[in-house]
C-alpha cells in the first residue's frame, strides 16, 4: 500500500510509460480523483473521468458530458481518434469475473495498447484475471500520520474563527493517532461531530473521537468496551505506573518516526500474580491514564462447536480490534482461555496460533493488557519475546500501599479521616493481605455506617472486621509461593518498597 505522495509518483510514471491499463485500488474515491486530477496538471495532460452521477468531465472542470451511463463506446471513440488518452473509471459494474461488460473492457485495453492510451479503473474490488493482465495495480492506502495531521490542522485553519479549538501540537498528534484508519471523508464527519456537539475542540474532546470510532464498526459479540470511571485510582504498582508512563509517549510517536530507528509501537503487557492485588484495575488505569478506549477481550466466547466457526469468530474479533484501534484490550484470566490448545483439541490450537500470529504481525496500535493467575496454565509459546513488551508480576501489596490503599478506601467510603495511630495499626494488622481484602472489610464497615448511622462504626468495630478476615496468602500459602518464585525468576516486580531515603527496592 502506498501513501498519497508515493502513490501520485507511481501513476504518473505508469502514465508516462503509456501503460495500458492502471487498477488504482482505494475505496476513496473523491481522494484518488483529486490525486489523478494533480498527476494530470503536473504532466501537462487532460485526463477525463467518468461517474454515474457526473458522467463524463475533465478533471479540475465543471463541465459535464452525459454517455447515458454507458461509458465504454464513448472511451473507445476518444482513443481511436487520438493518441496518447488517458481516461478514468470512477465507477465500474462487477469486474471481478469474466462478463459481457469485461469482455468489452478487453477489447478497450487492446484499442488502448495500439493508440498508446491509458485506461485508470478506481475500485477496491477484484478485478477479473483477464482484464488485471493488461496492466499494473497500485494502491492508494488510507491517510498516513502526516496526511492525518495535515488534514485536522486545515480543520482547524477552517472553523477556527467561529468555534473555540483549543489543540496544540501534542494533541493534534493524539489526534491524528486515534484517527488512524478512516478516510479523509470520515474524519472531517468526526471532527464536524465533535465540533458541533461541544461547541469546540479541547483536550476533554480527545476520547469522543474514539468513542465515535467504535460506532462506525459492527458490533462483535465476544468483545464489549468498558467503561472507566474518571476517579479510577489504583493504590501502589509504582514501578508498572513509571514504565507505562514512559510507553505512553512511545506509543503515540507516529509510525513514519518509529521506522526510521526501526522500532514499532509497545505492544502490551502480561500481568501474573496474587489475586485480588490489582491485575484488572491495571487494565482501567492504562486507559484512563492513556485516554484510550478499553474493550474486555474474551476469547473464551470464541469457541464454538461448528467445525470453522471458532476460527471465523476469532478473525471477526481481532478485525474489529484492528479497526477501533488505538485502544487498550483487555484479556482476563487468559490461561482459562489458551489453556484449552494443550488438551489436544486442534481447534485450540489453531485459534491460538490466530491469536499468537496477530500478537506477533499486527502493526494495529493496540495495547493488549492480558491478567494471569495461574501462569503454570499458560501455553509457553505466549512468553516468546516480542509478542508482550514486558511481563509484570504482582504481588500483596506491600506496607507503603496497604497503607495509601486503607486511606484511599476510608476516605471514598466512609467520608472520614481516622488517627494516624490507626491506620498504622491497620497497615500492620493487614499484613499478607490483598487489595480485594482491605476494600471487602472497609465497604462492610461503609454498610454499617449507612444502616446504622457514622455512631455506629468506630475504630474498635472496623479493628474487628479487618482480624476477622482470612486474606488468600493465608489460605492458599502453596499457591502465593508458587506464583511467587514464578515472579522472582520471570517476571519485574510491578510494586517498589519504597525506603525512608526515598529510593526504591524490591
Amino acid at each position: 500500500m502506498g501513501n498519497y505522495i508515493e502513490t501520485k509518483k507511481e501513476i504518473k510514471n505508469y502514465i508516462f510509460a503509456r501503460i495500458p491499463l492502471i487498477i488504482l485500488d482505494t475505496q476513496e474515491r473523491e481522494r484518488a480523483e483529486r490525486l489523478l486530477c494533480e498527476a494530470g496538471q503536473e504532466m501537462k495532460i487532460e485526463i477525463a473521468c467518468y461517474t454515474d452521477a457526473r458522467q463524463v468531465c475533465h478533471l479540475g472542470s465543471n463541465v459535464t458530458k452525459d454517455v447515458d451511463s454507458d461509458p465504454l463506446p464513448f472511451v473507445a471513440d476518444q482513443f481511436r481518434r487520438k493518441r496518447g488518452v488517458t481516461f478514468v473509471l470512477g465507477d465500474v459494474r462487477r469486474i471481478s469475473e469474466e462478463s459481457l461488460y469485461g469482455r468489452e473492457i478487453v477489447n478497450l485495453l487492446y484499442l488502448a495498447m495500439e493508440q498508446a492510451c491509458t485506461l485508470i479503473i478506481i475500485t477496491a474490488d477484484t478485478v477479473w484475471q483477464r482484464i488485471a493482465g493488461f496492466g499494473l495495480k497500485t494502491s492508494l492506502d488510507l491517510p498516513d500520520a502526516k496526511e492525518r495531521r495535515e488534514q485536522i490542522e486545515r480543520f482547524q485553519r477552517r472553523f477556527g474563527g467561529r468555534f473555540t479549538i483549543e489543540w496544540e501540537e501534542d494533541e493534534i498528534l493524539r489526534a491524528s493517532a486515534l484517527l488512524r484508519g478512516f478516510t479523509e471523508l470520515q474524519i472531517e464527519n468526526i471532527l464536524s461531530s465533535v465540533l458541533v456537539e461541544y461547541g469546540g475542540l479541547g483536550k476533554a474532546q480527545l476520547y469522543e473521537l474514539t468513542r465515535l470510532k467504535s460506532r462506525m464498526y459492527a458490533a462483535v459479540p465476544c468483545i464489549q468496551e468498558v467503561k472507566v470511571s474518571e476517579k479510577l485510582a489504583v493504590s501502589g504498582l509504582e514501578r508498572l505506573k513509571d514504565w507505562l508512563r514512559e510507553k505512553r509517549r512511545l506509543f503515540f510517536v507516529p509510525d513514519e518516526v518509529l521506522r526510521e530507528y526501526d522500532l514499532t509501537a509497545p505492544k502490551g503487557i502480561l500481568l501474573a500474580g496474587v489475586p485480588g492485588c490489582g491485575k484488572s484495575y491495571s487494565a482501567k488505569m492504562t486507559a484512563r491514564e492513556w485516554e484510550l478506549p478499553l474493550f474486555r477481550f474474551d476469547i473464551g466466547s470464541v469457541y464454538d462447536k461448528w467445525v470453522g466457526e471458532s476460527e471465523r469468530r476469532m478473525r471477526e474479533a481481532l478485525r474489529f480490534i484492528d479497526n477501533v484501534a488505538p485502544c487498550v484490550v483487555w484479556i482476563d484470566e487468559i490461561e482459562k482461555a489458551l489453556s484449552v490448545s494443550d488438551s489436544g483439541n486442534d481447534t485450540g490450537k489453531r485459534v491460538l496460533g490466530q491469536f499468537l500470529f496477530w500478537l506477533q504481525e499486527s502493526e494495529s496500535r493496540v495495547f493488549l493488557v492480558a491478567t494471569a493467575n495461574d501462569i503454570e496454565k499458560l501455553p509457553p509459546e505466549l512468553f516468546r519475546k516480542g509478542r508482550f513488551s514486558e511481563m509484570f508480576f504482582v504481588d500483596l501489596p506491600k506496607e507503603n500501599e496497604r497503607r495509601q490503599a486503607i486511606c484511599q478506601y476510608m476516605a471514598r467510603c466512609l467520608k472520614y479521616s481516622f488517627s494516624s495511630e490507626f491506620i498504622e495499626e491497620l497497615v500492620q494488622i493487614t499484613e499478607g493481605f490483598s487489595f480485594a481484602d482491605i476494600e471487602y472489610v472497609i465497604k462492610e464497615a461503609a454498610q454499617k455506617a449507612l444502616l446504622y448511622g457514622a455512631g455506629g462504626i468506630g475504630e474498635p468495630e472496623i479493628r474487628g472486621l479487618f482480624q476477622k478476615v482470612v486474606p488468600f496468602a493465608k489460605t492458599n500459602p502453596e499457591a502465593v509461593g508458587r506464583l511467587r518464585k514464578w515472579g522472582c525468576e520471570r517476571a519485574i516486580a510491578a510494586s517498589i518498597e519504597k525506603n525512608e531515603g526515598g529510593e526504591g527496592h524490591e
